[in-house]
């Protein structure tokens, strides 16, 4: 999985690298390459890099808790 976000990641780069180019030497083309390589980014990459760091994580330490079960004083709050 690793590998498959790594090369997603260069061929997104390449798309949007490609689009600035296109962009700067002949004209409007290019901003159809930049875009299609932000719609990569928020609807592939980003869900699947997401999915993969986070797949064997409980996510409950990562949350705050309110209840207050220790008994702790809180009297200056």
């Amino acid at each position: 999985m690793k590998y498959v976000i790594r090369i997603l990641f260069f061929i997104i780069v390449g798309f949007i690298a490609y689009g600035f180019y296109i962009k700067n030497t002949v004209g409007q083309e290019g901003d159809k390459w930049v875009g299609i390589g932000v719609l990569l980014t928020a609807l592939v990459l980003m869900p699947i890099f997401l999915w993969h760091r986070y797949k064997n994580k409980k996510l409950e330490d990562y949350s705050f808790k309110f209840d207050n079960k220790n008994g702790e004083n809180a009297e200056n709050q």
